[in-house]
């Protein structure tokens, strides 16, 4: 079972690192982490996403309470949040290529950031199985590099927004 866990930490040196070590020590793993300042810079959220058991999820919930600078931790469900993540796909194409690979990301309304002789570079922001499409059919064409943000969330609405002091 997938989890995706929306942490509010101190932003502070050394809590990336705390938040990895639990998760290392107790051979929990994680599928994808992202970290950014919020709008209070004494605050990153962190979005991590792990898959485990429903005992072991339940697990990191009570590990992660116990760090002094994980001030709220929330849940985040299906249907009840927005998830999002970024690809950049650089594929290798001559000239006749080009226009077969604009119409592909015409239709994802993916962007082509970079242009080269013999490349483009495709961006697209979107849920997993937006990216995973368009990345099937971009692997019929030389893929030279891939890279991949992680997986980004926020709950809906503003009920259980949280506000720190």
């Amino acid at each position: 079972m997938r989890r995706v866990f929306s942490l509010i930490v101190d932003n502070s040196s050394g809590v990336l690192s705390r938040v990895a070590g639990l998760f290392s020590r107790r051979g929990y793993n994680i599928d994808s982490l992202t970290v950014g300042e919020t709008a209070d810079p004494r605050f990153s959220r962190m979005t991590v996403v792990s898959i485990g058991d429903e005992d072991t999820l339940d697990q990191i919930v009570k590990q992660l309470r116990k760090l002094e600078d994980v001030r709220d931790i929330k849940v985040l469900e299906e249907g009840k949040s927005v998830f999002r993540e970024i690809v950049m796909i650089k594929v290798k194409a001559n000239a006749s290529q080009r226009q077969d690979i604009a119409a592909l990301c015409d239709i994802f309304r993916a962007t082509i950031v970079d242009v080269a002789k013999d490349c483009l570079t495709v961006m697209l922001t979107g849920d997993n199985s937006k990216l995973e499409a368009l990345s099937n059919l971009l692997s019929d064409y030389e893929v030279l590099e891939l890279a991949r943000t992680g997986l980004t969330a926020l709950s809906r609405g503003s009920e259980d927004v949280v506000v720190l002091n």
